[in-house]
């Protein structure tokens, strides 16, 4: 009887101590404690319930803030959404020494993951002969929470076809709070371009990367809104947030995003129409053909194009093809070349994962700079998801990135012929299509340093991997994965 008097004033002991202690700490603007709690409650989610944790992140990631001021070497920590997948990253190599099955064996022979591990492993290799060491290995174990918790585990989360839904779901949820604040704070500005560039700080850096994630998730939202299996009232709640998104692309004024679900749409076209992998090669030898015989003229045209980038959506589409006098076109093309040069010096290794941004800046050559450009070259990346690890990691580095590319477009072509009709099929082409949309920005614009980018990305191809084992080239019926 005692003792159980004494644990019921256990805890209101407990938490009067904590409320006292933290409102003196408070008193002297100290208010770090107040995160304990949540710390708590994080840490009691990674041992119970790692699959809701899971969802969370998908819905934190868009409401995530990067806190750059830390500086560590470049990456960045955003909040809360890194220190969790650290945690679940740590959590799960330890269950991995102890439980040889938590990750399917068939998951680790699938070709798309033997890439993955490849670009992991040779990123790895690439730390020792690195410009910046410190810089790498903190790049590296970036990648690696990343790709742990998105792709390892999720493959575990999304073997319930529920929990496929509750995290799409759970990220557009967090993304179209988001465009509300862009939305609202950009129309303070008239909807004009410059501050597009802005308005949707702290969560996105700037416009490129947040029209990159809405256009990501654009080709999943349209087909939810004719999803099999979805309630009209959930369909008609698919259509609003659909609008959000589309209103949010927009208004992003981000051009590579646009050009991305173009594309998009012509690799549905190429899927539904069962063009064949001969017709699709033949056209795209003879497209590059035309393009390389043609190439002057070409750039002749191009050079012709004085639209530059304005509040005028027409005029901004328009400022695409323009590499005259497009400060964004532009420079674009002074961090490709800049990267090129940096490939010619080290073509094996390259300077090391991470360290494009420190390095560039001598191989920015004069006719190449841009009203843009800086002498110190603190201003970012490579703009491309090619051409980036091409500098930073050498030829293999780019080969690793392009392989995984067609191989999982390959695998999801082949993959939707052999499909029944369905959800799954539904499933796997909308998310495929949203892989595209990245593909294509990847030319353009590179993010996969990034929770942003990285979560969708890593997730949506342990999707791919998942849909290829339970719909074997042999048989349609359901496998165990």
């Amino acid at each position: 009887m005692v003792e159980a008097m004494k644990r019921s004033w256990l805890v209101p002991l407990v938490c009067v101590v904590f409320i006292l202690v933290n409102a003196m700490l408070m008193a002297h603007r100290a208010y770090w404690l107040n995160l304990l709690p949540v710390a708590m409650i994080i840490g009691w989610a990674m041992v119970a319930s790692v699959d809701r944790l899971l969802v969370f992140l998908a819905f934190a990631t868009p409401l995530s803030v990067n806190l750059e001021e830390l500086d560590l070497g470049g990456i960045g920590v955003a909040l809360p959404t890194e220190p969790i997948m650290v945690g679940l990253t740590v959590l799960f190599l330890i269950k991995l020494a102890l439980e040889k099955g938590l990750v399917g064996q068939r998951i680790w022979r699938h070709p798309i993951t033997v890439i993955i591990l490849a670009q992991l492993a040779w990123m790895a290799i690439c730390i020792l002969p690195s410009s910046m060491p410190v810089v790498s290995l903190k790049y590296v174990l970036a990648r690696t929470w990343f790709l742990t918790t998105m792709y390892f585990m999720v493959t575990r989360l999304f073997q319930d076809t529920r929990n496929i839904h509750r995290f799409l779901w759970a990220y557009i949820a967090g993304l179209v709070i988001v465009v509300i604040y862009t939305v609202v704070r950009h129309a303070q500005h008239g909807f004009e371009q410059d501050p597009a560039h802005w308005v949707m700080s702290p969560f996105f850096k700037d416009h490129t990367s947040y029209g990159a994630i809405l256009a990501f998730f654009l080709p999943f939202a349209l087909s939810a809104i004719s999803f099999p299996g979805y309630s009209r009232s959930g369909k008609a709640m698919a259509g609003l947030l659909l609008v959000v998104l589309v209103v949010g692309l927009v208004f992003s004024y981000t051009r590579a995003a646009w050009v991305s679900l173009i594309g998009a749409l012509g690799v549905f076209l190429v899927i539904r129409l069962r063009i064949p992998a001969w017709a699709l090669l033949v056209t795209l030898v003879a497209a590059g053909g035309v393009v390389l015989y043609e190439q002057e003229q070409i750039t002749i045209a191009l050079e012709r194009n004085r639209e530059e980038s304005s509040d005028d959506l027409g005029e901004h589409v328009q400022s695409i093809s323009n590499i005259s006098s497009d400060a964004s076109n532009l420079e674009r093309i002074n961090r490709w070349n800049s990267a090129l040069r940096m490939f010619k010096e080290k073509p094996i290794f390259g300077w090391g994962p991470g360290t494009y941004m420190f390095q560039y800046a001598p191989f920015q050559a004069a006719e190449d700079r841009t009203i843009i450009s800086t002498n110190f070259g603190i201003q970012g990346n490579a703009h491309s998801e090619y051409l980036g690890p091409l500098s930073e990691q050498g030829v293999f580095g780019m080969a690793l990135m392009v392989a995984l590319v067609l191989l999982t477009t390959v695998k999801v072509i082949r993959l939707h012929a052999r499909m029944p009709k369905g959800e799954d099929r539904r499933l796997l082409l909308a998310t495929f299509l949203g892989l595209v949309t990245y593909y294509l920005h990847g030319a353009l614009n590179n993010f996969l340093d990034t929770d942003k980018a990285s979560v969708p990305f890593w997730a949506f191809t342990a999707l791919v991997v998942l849909m290829d084992l339970k719909y074997p080239k042999e048989e349609k019926e359901l496998v165990t994965v």
